[in-house]
């Protein structure tokens, strides 16, 4: 996203100096070392790097679903690190969309009662749940399928469903865990553009974390990871964009 230099970026997500190790059998296992990084309100951000290099771990670690060994993660200017899991929970609710590979959509409900089940759970949100789910699959092309059961929907359109679960009640934060992956080029492409769409009309930062290149050729901005340390902050995919609409 261009910054016109008039007014400072807003910070959605700051991590400073995060580490995770793990034990194993052989010994302690640094699957993170030092990671220390921005990334600012309405920005869609890559993360790539081989397979083992601690991609899906500083994702999990962004949306507070695992603890840091050191350093600190800021949400939308709050401090989760060292929060119980009963806050952590009710941050998720607030501030943090997930969307994952596998879409998760709970089978025995239709895609409007799926989008609207966070809502019902949420003690802030103010309005009708049924409308605010229905405005999102909308806008997510799925106006037409509102009634479907996954089993009903396509790959592609599950994802679409869980998008908009994951934008539910408006978090600033949207991660999401390889969201193409079990999709083919096509479908792959409709959700990518639903996720540019999310940025693009709402002002949602999106984190993405993928292996594949093209599709960090569509980001704002690229993290590359390599045996745990943050190898490229800053590096911006200028020559490698790639349509997907």
């Amino acid at each position: 996203m261009n910054n016109n230099g008039n007014s400072p970026r807003e910070v959605v997500l700051r991590t400073q100096n995060l580490t995770r190790d793990l034990n194993s059998g052989a010994g302690v296992v640094h699957v993170l070392r030092g990671i220390s990084l921005e990334i600012y309100k309405a920005e869609r951000v890559g993360i790539i790097g081989p397979s083992g290099s601690g991609k899906s771990t500083l994702l999990g670690l962004m949306g507070g679903l695992d603890s840091p060994t050191g350093g600190t993660i800021e949400i939308d200017g709050e401090n989760i690190t060292r929060l119980s899991e009963d806050k952590l929970t009710e941050v998720r609710n607030r501030k943090i969309g997930f969307v994952f590979q596998f879409f998760n959509l709970i089978p025995t409900l239709t895609a409007l009662e799926n989008v609207m089940l966070p809502i019902e759970f949420s003690r802030s949100f103010k309005g009708s749940p049924r409308k605010r789910a229905t405005e999102l699959l909308d806008m997510l092309g799925m106006k037409d399928r509102v009634h479907h059961r996954p089993s009903q929907l396509s790959g592609g359109q599950q994802q679409r469903v869980a998008i908009a679960r994951a934008l539910a009640n408006n978090p600033p934060l949207l991660l999401a865990d390889e969201p193409t992956g079990n999709l083919d080029s096509d479908s792959g492409k409709l959700v990518l553009q639903a996720l540019r769409d999310v940025q693009r009309e709402i002002g949602t930062t999106v984190v993405i974390v993928t292996h594949d290149p093209a599709i960090a050729g569509t980001m704002d901005r690229v993290l590359t990871l390599i045996d745990g340390q943050l190898v490229e902050g800053t590096a911006v995919m200028q020559n490698q964009r790639v349509a997907v609409n």
